[in-house]
């Protein structure tokens, strides 16, 4: 059964270096407003260092990421390594978004 809330084929931003192989994934966020999901890398947030994938493929970067697909929007959830335990908070309120 497939877990997250968006399908299979939603489009999906992460680090390129997750795709790599480089880096593991230590932030993940699930955007209030579309109900997007982002698997980030921690190091870098440029245009030039993200993708857009499928969201199946995120599971066979890293299969436990299903068990974040319970992650309400506007939540984030961030690691300090693979392993780690994740830290769960509300996502910061851009300075566009709070105008």
């Amino acid at each position: 059964m497939w877990p997250f809330d968006q399908p299979e084929n939603c489009a999906t931003i992460v680090s390129r270096s997750i795709i790599e192989g480089k880096r593991p994934i230590l932030l993940v966020a699930h955007d209030d407003d579309d109900h997007g999901w982002q698997f980030l890398d921690g190091v870098s947030e440029e245009l030039d260092d993200l993708a857009i994938i499928a969201l199946h493929h995120i599971l066979d970067f890293d299969p436990e990421m299903a068990e974040l697909a319970s992650l309400e929007s506007g939540f984030e959830a961030s690691r300090s390594a693979p392993g780690a335990p994740w830290v769960i908070v509300r996502s910061p309120v851009a300075a566009d978004d709070a105008a």
